[in-house]
């Protein structure tokens, strides 16, 4: 997915720029960068991260950048921030945004106002950049920003460097959020995507953009550009797998909403086991949230080695992700011979890596192994922030079962949403037997709804019931 980190201070901005932008790390694979501000212009830096940690790659850059204001972003698509110059002046422009209509608007562009466009390696263009060229159309950077978000089928938002500030932008729907902090003692603010990079850089929050909402932060203060829009459909994942522990979106806090989908999980279920544990570590507050719940105890029969493996969705080859993610997890063989073991994980998407998982417990003695999705079986691929994407909706989990089961998927899709349907029933049977699981239940959609804690209407449930 990635996401993005503007400060604007009163003092030098760039180690509260460089280790805000570090604590999004979790949401990206690609590339950092980093652009600074100052009275000679803008200084930047990009970096491939798709093998390093994002501070080790920018280290050595911190003594070239200095300034008061600067945006920095951890892209899973391209390579930015960028640096443009249009009859708006000169500014660097970051975004985070699934841009479904990327083709229609470039032939747009080219036809209607004869633009160019860079090309990455691999002859794609940069969504940043198209992203731009969409800003460049206003007369006014507001104007341009609600322009472009009016135009994209996806979302987008971003964060503008500018002489007058920082415009962040929340995308149209508010799919993903955009935070305002406050330094202590009236020093500066900031914009995040995660709250949880308030606390140890000295922000409190501030403030947080609604849908389609932007504003032009200064060491001063922010102001409002662009008002918000009424209809807000914030992605459930933020709470139920991407989304860091710590951090904050719409005053429900990720923590505790995963504590709420795990005792939800605990409610419906009547299995007995010898003990409760999270597939680390998307997995391990939902598991803590069932084990408060059903009063069983919580273990750890998987550990996780994490010093030197990157996250395992990082690397873009399919052979080389499940790699990392079974170099990342030791077994402890005392905790599981013999056992019945109940794991609790955020959601199945390809089920890949789960099943090597589940065959390892096996290998190592485990007497049962039940598994406990916090949300429904994923059947839609994700149209709106690159989450679960895949070089088809077949790789998904739920969607290869119904393919098994059926000639023409599309048109029975609700049937199979469904939690109180034959088909449902049979799809899960199929996963089940599929990852060698003794049990497998999911999560039901309204549990998962009311554990978050806000209304259905403001959620993006797409990927589950196709209502985006």
């Amino acid at each position: 997915m990635g996401g993005f980190f503007a400060v604007a201070s009163k003092d030098d901005c760039v180690l509260d720029l460089y280790y805000g932008t570090d604590y999004h790390s979790h949401l990206g694979t690609k590339r950092g960068g980093l652009v600074v501000s100052h009275s000679a212009g803008l200084t930047r830096g990009i970096h491939n991260i798709e093998n390093a940690q994002f501070r080790s790659k920018f280290e050595e850059d911190l003594a070239r950048f200095k300034g008061n204001t600067g945006i920095g972003v951890i892209s899973d698509t391209d390579s930015q921030p960028l640096l443009i110059n249009s009859h708006l002046g000169q500014y660097a422009i970051a975004t985070v945004a699934k841009i479904n209509n990327m083709e229609s608007l470039i032939d747009q562009a080219f036809r209607d106002r004869r633009a160019h466009f860079s090309e990455m390696s691999g002859g794609t263009i940069s969504p940043t950049e198209v992203v731009a060229t969409l800003v460049n159309q206003g007369d006014t950077f507001q104007d341009g920003i609600r322009y472009a978000q009016e135009t994209i089928d996806g979302s987008c938002s971003l964060l503008i460097l500018t002489e007058a500030g920082i415009y962040a932008a929340r995308d149209y729907y508010g799919r993903t959020p955009v935070i305002i902090g406050k330094k202590a003692e009236g020093k500066g603010f900031c914009a995040t995507f995660e709250s949880c990079a308030f606390p140890n850089l000295g922000y409190e929050y501030e403030y947080e953009l609604g849908p389609g909402e932007a504003v032009l932060l200064t060491p001063e203060g922010y102001r409002k550009v662009l008002p918000p829009l009424d209809q807000l459909r914030i992605c459930s994942f933020h709470w139920i797998y991407y989304g860091y522990p710590a951090s904050t979106y719409e005053d429900i806090n990720v923590e505790c909403a995963r504590y709420r989908c795990g005792a939800a999980l605990a409610r419906r279920d009547q299995v007995e086991v010898d003990m409760v544990a999270g597939i680390p570590d998307s997995g391990s507050a939902h598991a803590l949230g069932y084990a408060n719940e059903s009063k069983l105890p919580i273990e750890r029969p998987f550990v996780k080695y994490t010093p030197t493996w990157p996250r395992s969705f990082m690397p873009q080859n399919q052979d080389v992700r499940d790699l990392v993610a079974r170099m990342k997890l030791i077994p402890i063989q005392e905790l599981i011979h013999g056992k019945r073991l109940l794991f609790c994980e955020d959601s199945i998407v390809r089920g890949t890596q789960l099943r090597d998982t589940i065959q390892r417990l096996f290998k190592a003695g485990a007497r049962e192994v039940h598994m406990r999705p916090a949300c429904p079986p994923l059947i839609y691929g994700c149209r709106f922030l690159n989450f679960s994407q895949s070089r088809s909706e077949l790789d998904l989990a739920g969607r290869r079962a119904i393919a098994a089961m059926e000639k023409e998927t599309q048109s029975v899709l609700p049937e199979y949403a469904d939690p109180d349907s034959e088909v449902y029933q049979r799809m899960v049977n199929h996963i089940c037997k599929e990852l060698n699981l003794t049990t497998l239940q999911y999560q039901r959609l309204p549990d998962m709804v009311e554990a978050i804690g806000l209304p259905k209407e403001k959620l993006c449930t797409y990927c589950w019931d196709g209502q985006g």
